[in-house]
């Protein structure tokens, strides 16, 4: 007889999609992600209201376009900055050649809870 690894290997989670900043995100609680810089000061405490779902261990509520009473509290860790990204432009036979790059500006938060 087969053990039933689906009761083992399942965890009541809660998350949500939340709009940070311009961006959708998969967040659960403790969870600690970079996003777009906020102006909020190093440790202070934000909520998000823009939720679009959440998931209470199989219970959905999707908004439309956001769930009505639903909130997404975080903390703000650190303001940093991202890896270098170059751009690099040649156009062949023409001697043309030019190199830009860029480093983004970002915020990591680390999520302190989800209020359904």
């Amino acid at each position: 007889m087969q053990p039933n690894f689906d009761e083992y290997n399942k965890k009541e989670v809660m998350y949500a999609i939340v709009d940070i900043a311009g961006q959708q995100f998969k967040v659960e609680k403790d969870q600690e992600l970079f996003v777009h810089r906020l102006s909020e000061e190093k440790g202070a405490k934000i909520d998000f209201d823009n939720v679009m779902l959440v998931d209470n261990d199989g219970d959905v509520k999707v908004g439309k376009p956001n769930v009505g009473g639903a909130k997404v509290s975080a903390e703000v860790l650190e303001h940093t900055r991202g890896n270098k990204v170059k751009i690099f432009k040649k156009k062949r036979r023409k001697g043309f050649q030019k190199e830009t790059g860029y480093r983004d500006d970002l915020t990591k938060v680390k999520i302190a809870d989800i209020t359904a």
